[in-house]
């Protein structure tokens, strides 16, 4: 919106033509959100308790959480509220990527919400059936993909790390791989969500790692030299990168341990499938992978668990999944499990990065 009303003054006084620079919206996209997430937070936590929205606490998860049982959930509402009033000031609103972003963090936070209503509000412990959660994420992330690939100009090749000559063309089966890569990241996100801060720390991380790769996709002269694919138009979606690190960190502030408020399904399900939606945009997909480790290490954790214990009649890989609850049972303080999950986050990010050059 700033950018539509202050940007076309450029021409009468010159100060304005900063608006033109992507870098300089980001720089305060991030600081935006921040502050809106920063400032709200308060009062929205003081919302949340009147109207009861607190967290249940499964009997069979570690013990040292029952304590946690009545605090202030659905907090990810906060986040997406303040990303997605920082990108409208920010963005180029005419850029049809940056409507998709903000379509897919709307609509996953929305499955988010009845989930969590259903949880905490209503009292139903399973919140929406598996079977619904993942029709609606998957019609969703379908719907995400079909417009992906109509956009004029968007090819549908898949990028693999390190190989700069291996792209392989899915066609219209590139629908199906955007909508996996999509729900994958949601409930990957989703699953990571278990301890103060334990998510919001890497998806602010693995935002940092998009925003560049938005950035650097969206420039010609940049995408040429590192020879990546360039996709006309997704330099914008850095805009929303930055806002969905400003968020997140304003979010931290009071999601830090001892949480003060939790993100709920609704936030990590649109926070994960956001940065689904901007993978699949700046074409950086297998990346996500790698730039999501941790997310992908606790999901496999849960899959291997589930797959073990049915094969073997009760037999355990860990002693709890997610991953980030059996290192709680041996005896790790929670800051440390969370601390060093953010430092393995960070460590690959920076080699997801590196993938830009290395090819």
């Amino acid at each position: 919106m700033l950018y539509h009303l202050l940007y076309p003054l450029h021409t009468t006084i010159s100060a304005f033509n900063v608006f033109r620079y992507i870098t300089f919206r980001t720089i305060y996209a991030v600081l935006t959100a921040f502050i809106i997430s920063f400032l709200l937070g308060p009062w929205f936590i003081r919302k949340l308790s009147q109207m009861q929205v607190r967290q249940f606490i499964r009997d069979n998860g570690p013990q040292t959480h029952l304590k946690k049982a009545g605090t202030p959930t659905m907090g990810g509402s906060l986040i997406i509220f303040s990303v997605a009033a920082a990108t409208f000031l920010w963005a180029d609103l005419t850029n049809f990527f940056v409507w998709v972003v903000l379509m897919v963090l709307i609509g996953f936070g929305l499955i988010g919400f009845i989930d969590d209503y259903l949880k905490q509000v209503l009292r139903r412990s399973l919140g929406l059936t598996a079977r619904r959660k993942l029709f609606l994420q998957t019609a969703l992330a379908a719907l995400t993909g079909v417009l992906v690939v109509m956009h004029p100009g968007f090819n549908t090749q898949v990028t693999l790390p390190f190989f700069k000559t291996v792209s392989p063309n899915l066609g219209w089966w590139y629908v199906l791989f955007a909508a996996f890569v999509i729900v994958g990241a949601s409930n990957a996100v989703n699953l990571t969500d278990g301890l103060d801060g334990l998510a919001i720390g890497p998806v602010t991380v693995a935002a940092v790692a998009y925003m560049i790769f938005a950035y650097v996709a969206g420039n010609i002269k940049i995408a040429d030299y590192l020879q990546i694919n360039y996709v006309a138009g997704s330099g914008e979606v850095t805009v929303f990168c930055g806002a969905l690190i400003g968020a997140g960190l304003g979010f931290l502030w009071f999601n830090a341990y001892p949480a003060q408020v939790f993100m709920g399904d609704v936030g990590s399900l649109s926070l994960g499938a956001s940065l689904g939606a901007v993978a699949v945009i700046t074409k950086q997909e297998i990346v996500l992978a790698l730039v999501g480790g941790l997310f992908v290490m606790e999901a496999l954790s849960v899959i291997f668990q589930v797959v073990f214990f049915k094969m073997t009649h009760g037999k355990r890989i860990f002693r709890m999944a997610p991953l980030h609850h059996h290192f709680e049972l041996k005896g790790w303080p929670e800051p440390k499990v969370i601390v060093r999950f953010w430092i393995i986050a960070i460590a690959l990010a920076l080699i997801s990065m590196s993938t830009l050059k290395l090819r």
